[in-house]
């Protein structure tokens, strides 16, 4: 089961709209005082900049949603960032645009579409993950299957994450597998292998794996 989708890790990104410069910060967060501690943060780097927007979803049911336009005329900014992450399905991240002013004046309509588009390209370059309950395996064989083991990892459709590798005197992997599709792994790996390998159930465990976002806006 998913239990959430956010980014992977600090991520910055920085557009140009009419001579000013927006600085979009990407940040998987799971507390307020995460939230309190980067603002605070960026606040002093950026202590110069004209407007430190944010945005911020919190919680795996995404319960928690805060967002601040920083002195932008109302509406402009935080509510449009917000309304990015929440149409992405985002939570646990905080996004923060940081406005260096270049002069012209956007209007409403251009702030909105402004920090709505730094957000998105944003999470369009960033690197996504999905944190979903898994189901982990062992897998151990000899060096004669590994060829055709590897070969079957990187050629099937079914949802297979490699955690870790151990060489020793065989092989061992340990993969993060969607619960819905053990059966079904299990049989296609028997069958690749011709039944000459040790498969070990472990535990089930959170895992972030990666996630593609086909709804990217442009």
């Amino acid at each position: 089961m998913r239990n959430y989708i956010s980014v992977k890790e600090a991520f910055q990104y920085t557009i140009e709209i009419k001579k000013s410069s927006f600085i979009t910060y990407l940040y998987p967060i799971f507390t307020v005082e995460d939230f309190e501690e980067l603002y605070q943060q960026l606040k002093k780097e950026h202590y110069k900049a004209n407007h430190l927007c944010y945005a911020y979803i919190l919680g795996n049911d995404s319960m928690i949603q805060r967002m601040s336009d920083d002195g932008e005329p109302s509406g402009t900014a935080g509510v449009p960032m917000l309304e990015v992450l929440k149409r992405r399905e985002l939570t646990n991240i905080l996004a923060v645009t940081v406005r260096y002013f270049g002069g012209i004046k956007l209007g409403a309509s251009g702030l909105i579409r402004a920090y709505s588009n730094s957000v998105s390209e944003a999470l369009n370059h960033a690197e996504l993950i999905q944190n979903i309950d898994q189901q982990l395996i062992d897998i151990e064989m000899h060096y004669a299957q590994n060829d055709s083991f590897t070969y079957f990892i990187q050629n099937t459709n079914s949802n297979i994450t490699v955690l870790d590798t151990q060489y020793t005197d065989k092989v061992t992997y340990t993969l993060a597998l969607h619960i819905e599709e053990v059966a079904k792994i299990q049989e296609q790996i028997t069958e690749r292998l011709n039944d000459q390998f040790v498969w070990t159930e472990k535990e089930i465990q959170t895992v972030d794996i990666p996630y593609v976002d086909v709804t990217k806006e442009e």
